[in-house]
């Protein structure tokens, strides 16, 4: 393709995955009876991603408690009264909070990148969470175990997470950092977002340009059970201080903002040379599926503002990043991702 493509991260999981992992959460069955369902659900969602067309896949994180939390799997160190994350239809999340020191992963990325690759010769991309999101677990000083000393943790750990990731093949490493837009919720002085950035990039300091070139981050307004966070808030805050993320791919939803080409204007203004921008041209909250001429005709119109070797098409979100969404369904989701890689060839065929 002359113009790259490629998903978020999560499929929206069958029935009877969601239900098995209420049923561990609840602890009525066991890890291996989970892993049992979730490699049956893995199997199905691979070979459906094959069937769209799409020249790069995920392992859709059916293997996930979510997309911000697998890092914690196992993990004792950890209360329950951490952050709550309101979204606009009034549902919340709460993240846990660490409770004792030190900081360490329960699991890294790379352990889903290798049971997927077994099942697929297509290219699979990582997704990986934030170290600035992960950051939100430090609530309240810690005895013993300063923040500086955890932020030196995270990462460190943050950075072993997408350097496994790379190791184990990935084709790309997208860091899931959902909480930049809503940082200007929290903080309309832009100090948080400042303070993110800056972390994310001591994790990204650490690898070469070359593998930065493989590195992208994903933003978004957040997207969970057909409702968001933070869509309230103005583009024009956040990206011109994304940018500065030491990353070579920048996956930014637009299909579902309201004035598509003042955000464009805004990438188009700080965009380098060395980055490419993939743009939302799906929205997974809107249950009608697009047509490829509507996804055809977005792409045309940010290749006004992107060279055309510096532009990509992506998903706005991904469909189902907690594993208790069932907001939207597989065929749904699927229908639309074969849209995007269908678009995305009649733009490239005009470009």
């Amino acid at each position: 393709m002359i113009i790259p493509t490629e998903p978020i991260g999560s499929i929206p999981r069958p029935p009877e995955l969601v239900a098995a992992w209420a049923e561990r959460l609840a602890g009525r069955i066991s890890a291996e009876q989970l892993h049992q369902i979730v490699d049956e659900a893995l199997q199905d969602t691979i070979r459906r991603f094959e069937e769209t067309g799409s020249p790069v896949i995920t392992d859709g994180e059916q293997a996930k408690p979510s997309f911000a939390t697998y890092p914690l799997e196992g993990l004792s160190n950890l209360a329950p009264d951490g952050v709550v994350i309101p979204f606009a239809d009034l549902h919340t999340r709460q993240l846990p909070r660490l409770s004792a020191g030190p900081f360490r992963y329960g699991a890294y990325a790379a352990q889903y990148l290798v049971a997927a690759k077994r099942l697929t010769s297509l290219p699979v991309k990582q997704a990986v969470i934030s170290a600035s999101a992960l950051s939100l677990l430090y609530g309240s000083a810690i005895p013993g175990y300063s923040r500086e000393a955890f932020l030196s943790d995270l990462v460190d750990e943050a950075a072993t997470d997408i350097r496994r990731a790379l190791e184990q093949g990935a084709d790309s490493v997208q860091i899931d950092f959902t909480e930049a837009r809503l940082s200007l919720k929290l903080d309309p002085s832009g100090g948080l977002l400042e303070s993110f950035i800056a972390l994310n990039n001591r994790v990204l300091e650490r690898f070469p340009v070359q593998d930065r070139s493989r590195i992208g981050v994903h933003t978004c307004p957040g997207g969970d059970r057909d409702a968001t966070h933070s869509a309230d808030v103005d583009y024009n805050g956040l990206l011109p201080v994304l940018f500065r993320l030491q990353v070579g791919r920048f996956y930014v939803q637009l299909a579902s903002e309201k004035d598509p080409q003042s955000v464009l204007e805004i990438i188009r203004g700080h965009l380098q040379s060395n980055q490419k921008v993939f743009v939302g041209v799906i929205d997974p909250l809107d249950p009608a599926v697009e047509t490829p001429r509507q996804v055809r005709d977005r792409i045309l119109l940010a290749a006004r503002y992107v060279p055309p070797t510096q532009l990509g098409s992506t998903d706005d979100c991904g469909f189902a990043p907690f594993a208790d969404d069932t907001s939207t369904s597989r065929d749904t989701a699927f229908h639309k991702i074969r849209a995007r890689i269908i678009g995305t060839q009649l733009a490239a065929e005009q470009i």
